[in-house]
């Protein structure tokens, strides 16, 4: 661990790893701490749970998509709907397979899931965001003329953001799980073709 770095950083970059290694469930803050090289109460410092810590983990380690959903959103029209939603395609593919190998473990212990989706209640976050996020760039593009006016821009933001995390749910590195960049081009063509 590079002790250069803030202590928030190192703490990040350690529960990444072992989030990725032993699971969210088996990732104690303790050896957070420890592969941080800093103590449990300075991990608390930056963090009020370990919850929280998954969330910023997701938030700041992996592909990020609201940010290009939001300039898109600001700027309908701009570029081409096909690079547009292959960029938002690859983006979420690449989230949903890094972020499915950490978050698995959620679904196999009620209680750890329960304190996930309150500590994402509680700051206001959540797994919706990117399909309202994606829906509202789809309105404004349907609104500048270049989406159908009978197009239900909700559902195609659900298909495509359900699409990107099914890739990462129906395989894994053994099966070979189809490449993001020819995934998301691929997705993109085939929901233009519903909506345009």
């Amino acid at each position: 661990m590079d002790s250069a770095k803030p202590a928030r950083e190192r703490i990040l970059d350690a529960a990444h790893e072992l989030m990725l290694t032993v699971g969210l469930a088996r990732a104690t803050t303790k050896e957070i701490a420890r592969a941080a090289e800093c103590s449990e109460a300075a991990l608390y410092k930056h963090f009020a749970s370990k919850e929280e810590l998954f969330i910023r983990v997701l938030a700041e380690r992996l592909p990020r998509l609201s940010p290009l959903l939001n300039a898109l959103t600001a700027e309908p029209g701009h570029g081409t709907l096909e690079e547009n939603l292959t960029e938002i395609a690859r983006r979420a593919a690449l989230f949903y397979e890094q972020s499915f190998p950490i978050a698995a473990s959620l679904y196999a212990e009620t209680s750890l899931k329960r304190r996930h989706d309150d500590a994402m209640r509680e700051m206001g976050i959540g797994p919706h965001l990117p399909i309202e996020g994606l829906d509202t760039y789809l309105r404004a593009e349907r609104d500048a003329g270049r989406i159908r006016p009978d197009a239900d821009t909700f559902a195609a933001a659900s298909l495509l953001l359900g699409a990107c995390a099914q890739r990462a749910f129906a395989y894994d590195a053994t099966t070979g799980r189809p490449p993001a960049d020819d995934f998301a081009r691929r997705l993109a063509r085939t929901l233009l073709a519903g909506i345009t």
